[in-house]
């Protein structure tokens, strides 16, 4: 059957297949153009198949809030490689993925694949879009916010977004909100203040805190009984160093096994000996720059220094707060 031209540039205009899976596509199904759509689509299905055990962590990140800032939602839509990621089709696809999600608010990811897309699942889509680029699709994340105001950041190059809701809207929230949308990006804080830390996390942080500073105050008293016998604690911090100091004549034979004796008996002794309460003191002073540093209402601002994102969004209304973020970066 003689195809032309024209049918292949419609099935093309259709599927956004390239020309010569357009072009075989109607071969093989005898110019019929339904047919040829489904053929294209199993043979989506046949690649998606194949790469399935691919990686696909490069990609697109896109958010979107609706003009009455009262919804926002964030999406990643994930390819192999950065050259199919940066693809006008591909941007295209993720930008009408979130353009649904954001008019019909969708909440969450589940409520996502259940959702009919101009006629087809998400599934499908991402098999069509499988089938244009040749690699691995998926939608790799999907957050929404339901907020009394809510906007978003979207990073130059599609690779990092953020969306953040307040409890209230204020005059001046839009700056406000803007730059705290950008302090989330920036800075990537784990929680929105201490109170939204998972005690899981918080526990984790605490004893790794205890540790640290066990080992430290060990390390302290090592030093100091390295230094008091005239040996350099620098060069014998490892049995690497000690043997790569001992090839370059930097110490002795016998001050590395006096290096090592005094080692491992001050570190004994030491460990046997710790004031509990100076190391639980010293942690708690730690878990405490963690929520400094890693919950947003606590972090310095990056636009008012030296306050904080909580006194930053409070100097434009004393009962404001943000009641939830998200945080989408690709890799």
């Amino acid at each position: 059957m003689n195809i032309t031209a024209t049918q292949v540039n419609e099935l093309r205009q259709m599927t956004g297949a390239g020309m010569m899976d357009c072009k075989k596509a109607l071969v093989e199904c005898n110019g019929d153009k339904q047919a040829a759509i489904d053929y294209l689509r199993k043979k989506g299905q046949k690649i998606a198949m194949k790469r399935a055990d691919r990686d696909a962590t490069e990609g697109c990140v896109i958010s979107k809030a609706t003009e009455d800032h009262k919804f926002a939602a964030v999406i990643m839509l994930n390819c192999e490689t950065d050259f199919v990621g940066a693809n006008a089709d591909f941007v295209g696809t993720t930008k009408q993925l979130l353009d649904f999600a954001v008019e019909n608010r969708i909440k969450d990811m589940e409520a996502l694949n259940a959702a009919t897309i101009n006629g087809m699942t998400l599934e499908a889509i991402v098999t069509d879009l499988t089938a244009k680029t040749g690699e691995k699709v998926q939608v790799g994340k999907y957050f929404a916010i339901e907020a009394e105001y809510v906007t978003n950041y979207n990073h130059q190059g599609n690779r990092l977004s953020t969306i953040v809701g307040f409890n209230k809207a204020f005059n001046g929230i839009e700056e406000i909100a803007h730059e705290v949308a950008l302090q989330i990006a920036a800075m990537d804080p784990v929680a929105i203040d201490e109170n939204d830390v998972p005690q899981a996390t918080k526990d984790n942080e605490y004893n790794v805190a205890i540790e640290k500073t066990k080992q430290e105050q060990i390390q302290k008293a090592i030093e100091v009984a390295l230094k008091k016998a005239g040996i350099n604690p620098a060069h014998v911090d490892s049995d690497d160093h000690i043997n790569s100091n001992m090839a370059k004549g930097w110490i002795t034979e016998e001050d590395a096994a006096k290096a090592r004796e005094i080692k491992e008996q001050v570190a004994a002794e030491k460990a046997g000996s710790l004031n509990m309460t100076m190391i639980e003191n010293i942690a708690k002073g730690r878990l405490a720059k963690f929520f400094k540093e890693n919950c947003l209402l606590d972090q310095v601002s990056l636009i008012a220094d030296p306050k904080t994102v909580r006194e930053y969004i409070q100097a434009g209304d004393k009962e404001a707060t943000v009641t939830a973020f998200n945080r989408v970066k690709l890799g």
